[in-house]
């Protein structure tokens, strides 16, 4: 057992069996005495469902893996060097490839027997997007093993439609307020949109807060549970083990007493014998007194 191996077999699961089979593998490392191991298993974090898809996608065709970290390292090139027509076309690839894989994650989930919706969809494809824009994510990816979503790195262009779109285009006209001087009208309504962008930015970070929060919550009553996990398996096979003496002494002590049983049986003959042959021989003396 190592832990290649054993984090194969634990980011195959489902999540709701992941914490369980990573108790068993904590409690047999150290079983094997392999505390080493054992902490690196326990170490393992139980994944998110779109982490979960990402993975089944990667197990089921390894084939795309590779089209799609060459596709990565093309579009890469093409940002480097400017090359405008290039990266477009190869952004539209891109953009088609992974609503391609992302449709197919959640059709696997599904087939699995845990249907996910758009919105873990969504998170699939931010992790291909991020594979698609970083060498090392894409390295991540590719084992299969993801514990949550990864994000792209900043300055990657985003979508097909995003590189071709036009560089401004009216924003909202429809919903302006008719007022006498369309300068003042212009004016607040950009007042609205910087205000609606910093409400915006502050719901984010406070989310963002609360995401980190309940993740380490959660990462860190999975290492309770972990632990609690490896200690019942060790008393339990410390129950086993002194089950099995107490089934020997048990046996042992039946031996004993019918050999004990026995003896007593021969020692009570053997005195009864002893008593007679006395009471022959004081016959015989009297006989010849």
């Amino acid at each position: 057992m190592d832990l290649e191996s054993v984090a194969d077999e634990l980011y195959a699961l489902p999540p709701g069996e992941f914490t369980a089979a990573r108790g068993r593998h904590v409690a047999a490392a150290r079983t094997a005495e392999d505390p080493a191991l054992a902490r690196e298993i326990a170490a393992l974090r139980r994944p998110t469902l779109a982490a979960w898809a990402g993975n089944l996608r990667v197990r089921s065709a390894p084939e795309q893996v590779d089209a799609l970290r060459r596709l990565g390292e093309g579009l890469r090139a093409a940002q480097e060097g400017l090359a405008g027509e290039e990266l477009r076309e190869l952004t539209r690839k891109r953009n088609v490839l992974v609503a391609q894989l992302a449709r197919e994650a959640q059709r696997l989930a599904a087939e699995a027997g845990h249907p996910v919706g758009d919105a873990v969809r969504n998170e699939v494809e931010t992790t291909l997007h991020a594979v698609l824009a970083d060498a090392d994510a894409a390295r991540e990816w590719a084992t299969g093993h993801l514990a949550k979503p990864l994000t792209p790195r900043p300055g990657f262009p985003a979508t097909a439609a995003t590189a071709a779109a036009p560089a401004a285009r009216p924003a909202r006209k429809r919903h302006l307020k008719v007022v006498e001087d369309p300068g003042e009208a212009r004016a607040a309504e950009l007042a609205r949109a910087r205000k609606e962008a910093r409400d915006a930015e502050r719901e984010a970070r406070e989310q963002d807060k609360a995401l980190r929060r309940d993740a380490s919550r959660r990462d860190a009553a999975e290492a309770r549970l972990a632990e609690a996990t490896a200690r019942v398996a060790d008393l339990a096979d410390r129950l086993r083990a002194a089950e099995e003496a107490e089934t020997e002494a048990r046996d042992a002590l039946a031996r004993a007493r019918r050999a004990l049983t026995a003896a007593t049986r021969t020692a009570r003959e053997s005195r009864r014998a002893a008593e007679k042959a006395a009471e022959r021989l004081d016959a015989l003396a009297a006989e010849q007194g």
